[in-house]
């Protein structure tokens, strides 16, 4: 039987949830960009994700999108919130507004309402609201890739729910929350969890701090090779021939960046304040050290009359996103002792930079180019280019 349901936000993952969700459900999608929504009800992916793509111009899907409506609110029984968490420098914790407004807003039209939350949250969030809007929230971590948003909830690697665990309806409902992310997704026996509400923020900023930290950990083994004028690539065969740890998510970069990874260990950071620890506080601080190390490299290699070309501001090769890239940290600190020149299709003109996005015109420009990620495009032009990056791959 199909359950109506409420997903609030349109990023890659409250975008990749609905679909996901309207395959056996009737699903309203709400945000408050109206390009984003005029482009789902066209059956535009306004992310770039492939198969999120394919899903939406070719599958029956039961989704619509829109703005806030209360008779969304009185209908549906399942509420998800996938709005964003910022981190705040200031108060060294996530943004958590958007969350609570939207809490706020489901509650005060229909009292019982089932919320999932599905945004990055700090630990003990859920519990706290709970109480405070008296009402039994859940929260359900999203292990999602940039441009792989969908396939990874199709096929995802496990489904976690936390809930008031002290509560056995809580309990109850915790199963019929997996079992609804269970029947959409096309993995058998796919594993699950319920656990406390704490515990399962916990996973999700645990998690995403062990890959900054193998992200970290090969970047330094590339500086150190770099320094020491050693090849890369034997050492990340030698070392990943182990199968302990493993020919995958190795490939080196000019730091971590994106939507999960900077926030989420800042997040895990101030989690850790009061608790002993070394370890968590490097795998941020070392993200500093590696792109001040590519900035080294870059002014080494160039001198003041060269134009240094920034190829692409994005993540990753299959991701459209360019927030809190690297490669922006490395450009800012070039920029102020270089001309440089960006090619990136997503700007069409910066107050800060000359944007050239004719690639002929913008490799003619470059004296060298700069790219956290390489491609055919740019293997193919004869001006000499800067990229850590070994296997071509994310």
């Amino acid at each position: 039987m199909n359950k109506k349901i409420v997903v609030f936000g349109l990023g890659y993952v409250g975008l990749s949830l609905s679909v996901l969700l309207a395959q056996k459900n009737d699903v309203v999608a709400i945000d408050v960009v109206k390009d984003k929504i005029d482009k789902v009800n066209k059956k535009i992916s306004p992310i770039v994700d492939k198969l999120l793509q394919e899903y939406l111009s070719s599958n029956n899907l039961n989704l619509k999108a829109d703005i806030f409506k209360e008779e969304y609110i009185k209908k549906a029984e399942y509420f998800f919130i996938a709005t964003p968490t910022n981190f705040n420098e200031e108060t060294k914790q996530f943004d958590v507004s958007t969350v609570e407004n939207v809490i706020q807003q489901i509650l005060k039209i229909n009292k019982k309402a089932k919320i999932v939350i599905k945004s990055t949250l700090s630990i003990g969030f859920t519990s706290k609201a709970s109480k405070k809007y008296k009402t039994n929230l859940f929260f359900s971590p999203e292990f999602l890739r940039e441009g792989r948003a969908l396939e990874d909830n199709l096929y995802p690697s496990r489904i976690i729910v936390g809930c008031n665990t002290k509560n056995k309806g809580c309990v109850k409902e915790a199963h019929k929350i997996i079992e609804l992310l269970k029947e959409a997704s096309l993995k058998e026996d796919v594993k699950n969890f319920v656990m406390s509400l704490p515990e399962s923020e916990a996973v999700k900023l645990f998690a995403n701090s062990y890959l900054a930290m193998r992200v970290a950990f090969f970047n330094e083994m590339d500086t150190f090779c770099e320094k020491k004028k050693l090849n890369t690539q034997n050492l990340l065969s030698g070392v990943c021939s182990d199968p302990r740890i493993g020919d995958f998510y190795n490939n080196p970069s000019f730091g971590y960046g994106g939507y999960c990874l900077p926030k989420d260990t800042k997040q895990l950071r101030h989690e850790f304040c009061s608790v002993p620890n070394s370890l968590i506080k490097a795998v941020v601080d070392t993200n500093k050290t590696r792109k001040k190390h590519i900035v080294d490299q870059i002014l080494k290699r160039t001198d003041e009359n060269d134009v240094i070309g920034f190829y692409r501001m994005n993540m990753k090769t299959s991701s459209d996103n360019c927030r809190f890239s690297a490669i922006i940290d490395i450009l800012d600190s070039i920029s102020k002792k270089r001309k440089v020149i960006v090619y990136e299709p997503s700007i069409v003109k910066s107050e800060n930079y000359e944007i050239e996005n004719n690639i002929d015109a913008f490799l003619d420009k470059s004296t060298i180019i700069i790219a956290n990620r390489a491609d055919d495009i740019i293997k193919k032009s004869n001006k000499p280019i800067y990229t850590r990056d070994i296997f071509f791959r994310d």
